[in-house]
């Protein structure tokens, strides 16, 4: 079995297909989806979590979470009122996690500072609510400027609260990577890891301990190397798991049973049954 562990199913992409989607994950293996809940503004976190009770305990279909989280640059947008209704979401059973939250220095668009200072506020709400978070960093080209803050922010405001997280799509060094699980993160990594060019990546991962990684789509996008240029759905995780089973010498069906054990164990979840 495996888990993706990130997957915006709330996209209008799967509007037209969302159930069919769901049960094609289910039918290649997948047992579970984080479906995360940023939408495409604060206003549709709770999208995520609508989906996951409109689906689940369907017949065929994966079990689904769901996450709440203000997107690095949707904080232009956020103010008293939005942190309220994050707090209030990060206090349903279904929302296992903050996030995605972070930092993203690549593109223009909300102003750094304001990106950190509302990292911190998700981070005071996620602890109180004693939720994980799931990290969004993405450098601008070849800077670490993103990453030596993000490190900055997390040990001041969240690693003495032992409730860890996820590195999302996971693409940095592996200095960057180690000191991520030495703070309590798991290491996820999504289609790209599967790109010719990713060969820097692929070292990363080969390197990590199993019991450290996660895999997952950010589906709809990043499809993995045999679907890319495609929309991609949690369905395709296979192909990047089956790349991280080799990288990290093992079987597939033991690298699904480890990346599920690990989301269980960060999320405090219940083996399924059959796990």
């Amino acid at each position: 079995m495996l888990i993706d562990s990130h997957a915006h199913l709330d996209s209008t992409r799967y509007a037209e297909d969302r159930a069919e989607m769901l049960r094609r994950a289910a039918d290649a293996g997948v047992g579970a989806v984080l479906s995360i809940g940023i939408g495409e503004n604060p206003l549709e976190m709770h999208q995520a979590l609508d989906i996951c009770r409109e689906y689940n305990g369907q017949p065929g279909m994966p079990q689904l979470y769901s996450s709440a989280g203000i997107y690095p640059h949707s904080t232009v947008d956020a103010d008293e009122a939005t942190l309220a209704k994050l707090d209030s979401l990060l206090a349903e059973p279904e929302v296992i996690a903050c996030g995605e939250i972070g930092l993203d220095y690549y593109h223009e668009g909300a102003p750094h500072d304001l990106q950190r200072k509302m990292l911190i506020a998700q981070l005071e709400i996620a602890a109180a609510r004693k939720r994980p978070i799931l990290i969004h960093c993405r450098p601008k080209d070849n800077t670490t400027a993103a990453w030596d803050d993000l490190f900055v922010v997390l040990e001041e405001h969240w690693q003495h609260t032992g409730l860890g997280g996820i590195m999302h799509c996971f693409s940095g060094n592996y200095d960057q990577a180690r000191r991520s699980l030495d703070m309590g993160f798991l290491c996820s990594f999504a289609g790209q890891i599967t790109y010719p060019k990713a060969q820097d990546l692929r070292d990363v991962a080969a390197k990590l301990p199993l019991d450290s990684v996660l895999v997952e789509t950010d589906a709809p996008w990043l499809a993995p190397a045999p679907l890319r240029g495609q929309r991609n759905e949690p369905a395709h995780v296979v192909h990047t798991a089956q790349t991280l089973a080799v990288l990290q010498g093992v079987l597939a069906e033991e690298l699904g049973e480890a990346t599920t054990k690990n989301f269980q164990r960060l999320f405090r979840l219940a083996p399924f049954m059959g796990n």
